[in-house]
């Protein structure tokens, strides 16, 4: 062989050495899990995209530590010889990242999914109970407090609604939660106040029956104010005949006890005086009997058990009496109409009609069902 040709052999079996050298070098070369940590990156995207960080915490804190661990474990490994790394527990653990993530998202869908079903539930019982406080209590003189408790658990309730229209699941329970609590809380004390006041219905109840029934005897007219409904009721031979909206005094709930309490009084009085649009400031009135012996008994008995300062005066001039139609209780305990409605019932009334005020013509299990 010539010499030349031995020069292309040795030159040819060094190509080929070299190549498969390098086809080695390249075959066996340790490859880091690039798609494996890219598909862990993307699990624990689509995760925090569902909130699991919020509704699948321990799961997507798993998932994290996980993927965290393996880019560690990936920075130890690209420390040392090319050929010595291995990159198997990168591998691992990022995959238990992948399974882990995607555990977090199933879990934060169910999750949310239900509570945004609780959520709904949970507005729209808090709207009813709002719809009930302001049917039974809008006019009852509650406390300042409770009054400041109902507003604020219906703002509360107001923004809830907002949030959880957003997709905020959790920043609207917890705003629940405290609406929840304000409304419930104020709802059931100010029926602790209405069933103490309803207490006294049985005399009610017979106040009014006889008042209808001293009606159909005398075949003349009488009056019944109910004061929880707000109505003027009057009676004809022991028949309804008229029917008028009315306004009370700020404090209506309860007896009137001493001048100055705002309080509507409850009894049977009569009409003492009337007075025609020059001789009251109210357009037209009707003077009342109070204080009547009964009235009077009350207070001086109330002073007696210290209920009552000694300095207390009894108070009176309560009136039927025009200038109404405001929408609010305003009166200093009178009962204020419109001057339309004064002027029919100022007609057919005289001194001495009957005048019957109570806290209410039904009772508390009928007024709760209106």
């Amino acid at each position: 062989m010539s010499l030349i040709w031995k020069q292309i052999l040795i030159i040819s079996s060094a190509a080929i050495f070299i190549f498969l050298l390098i086809l080695f070098l390249i075959i066996y070369t340790p490859k880091p899990p690039v798609s494996d940590m890219a598909y862990a990156r993307n699990a624990l995207s689509l995760a925090a995209r569902d909130k699991a960080d919020s509704y699948s915490k321990k799961l997507y804190k798993e998932a994290k530590g996980y993927y965290d661990s393996a880019l560690r474990s990936w920075q130890k490994e690209n420390k040392r010889f090319l050929y010595f790394r291995d990159y198997s527990k990168v591998a691992k653990l990022a995959k238990l990242a992948v399974k882990a993530a995607n555990q977090a998202t199933d879990n934060s869908k169910f999750t949310s999914s239900n509570l945004k079903s609780s959520l709904k539930q949970k507005i729209d019982a808090l709207n009813d109970l709002v719809n009930n406080i302001d049917e039974m209590f809008t006019t009852y003189p509650l406390t300042a407090e409770t009054r400041n408790r109902i507003s604020k658990g219906g703002m509360l309730l107001k923004e809830a609604r907002i949030i959880y229209q957003k997709g905020h699941y959790l920043e609207a329970d917890k705003k629940l939660t405290e609406s929840e609590y304000l409304l419930t809380t104020s709802y059931e004390n100010a029926n602790v106040n209405l069933k103490n006041y309803f207490k006294s219905y049985p005399e009610w109840k017979k106040l009014a029956e006889k008042t209808i029934a001293n009606s159909r005897d005398s075949g003349d007219y009488s009056i019944i104010v109910d004061k929880f409904s707000r109505k003027l009721i009057v009676y004809l031979e022991g028949t309804k005949k008229y029917e008028y909206s009315t306004e009370l005094g700020k404090n209506w709930v309860g007896h009137k006890m001493v001048r100055g309490d705002k309080a509507t009084p409850e009894g049977m009085y009569k009409i003492t005086m009337k007075f025609e649009s020059n001789k009251t400031k109210y357009y037209k009135a009707l003077l009342l009997d109070y204080p009547n012996d009964e009235d009077t008994a009350k207070f001086k008995a109330a002073i007696e058990k210290g209920i009552l300062p000694r300095s207390a005066k009894i108070g009176g001039l309560i009136e039927i009496h025009g200038n109404g139609g405001k929408g609010i209780d305003w009166t200093e305990g009178c009962i204020a109409l419109t001057d339309r409605e004064m002027d029919s019932v100022f007609k057919i009334v005289k001194v001495g009609t009957p005048v019957t005020i109570v806290g209410s013509m039904v009772d508390l299990h009928h007024v709760m069902k209106r």
